[in-house]
């Protein structure tokens, strides 16, 4: 890619987006193009038009489409930069970690989790994907639910000592239950970065309260729905 700055243009001033003045090396080009559209993205949402990304990077789209043949590339891109490269595969591991108290358990993960997803671009695109119909968060909540909310499924019924779920399959109405837990504290950042409402002053307190009104409350139900099987 020794020539693929050939097509820069003059320097879009006023945006926020940094300007490109001179020829950059691939990498760095192709890094440029990528957080400029993941704060484009977040800005404006999947609507956005790579000419207009391109506009205001100071390249021309001839030359950004060099790096990312179509527009869905440069959202897998977005996507595995925004969300894949912020999981944490001790998460569902320390879930299992029975020599801690469940709720103990619950309140470690989601605060580390608030602390990787809590931030404008993460919440926006996140929120974007899912009004434009685009597959980043169909994709990212399918490894929620098969990581994070299948492993708090079989924790919350060992302790209970309710059968495990090799032996009585997990129902989607029971995960629902689980949702109801994992939307909860993600609505922390849609309430800040798509509401312009504070989000609580310590997040920490926030996440143990919910964490025990959710395990306070959700035994009767959890009863109910694996006797109605």
């Amino acid at each position: 890619m020794a020539d693929l700055d050939a097509d820069i243009v003059e320097p879009v001033r006023e945006t926020g987006f940094p300007a490109a003045r001179r020829r950059l090396p691939p990498a760095e080009r192709e890094r440029q193009i990528v957080d400029g559209a993941i704060r484009y993205f977040a800005e404006v949402g999947f609507d956005g038009q790579t000419r207009e990304l391109a506009r205001r990077l100071g390249i021309t789209q001839p030359l950004l489409f060099r790096y990312f043949p179509t527009k869905d590339d440069l959202i897998d891109r977005v996507y595995e930069e925004v969300y894949l490269s912020r999981w944490k595969e001790e998460w569902p591991e320390g879930l299992k970690d029975r020599s801690v108290s469940l709720e103990d358990r619950l309140v470690r993960y989601y605060a580390d989790y608030g602390a990787s997803i809590f931030d404008y671009e993460w919440v926006r695109i996140f929120m974007f994907s899912g009004l434009k119909g685009e597959p980043i968060n169909r994709r990212y909540l399918e490894i929620v639910r098969d990581r994070i909310l299948c492993v708090i499924c079989a924790e919350l019924r060992h302790d209970l000592g309710l059968p495990d779920p090799t032996d009585l399959p997990v129902s989607k109405e029971e995960i629902d239950l689980y949702w109801s837990l994992q939307g909860s504290i993600f609505y922390v950042g849609v309430r800040e970065w798509a509401y312009q409402e504070p989000a609580p002053e310590d997040l920490n307190v926030y996440i143990r309260r919910t964490v025990r009104t959710f395990l306070g409350g959700v035994e009767p139900v959890l009863r109910e729905l694996l006797l109605a099987r």
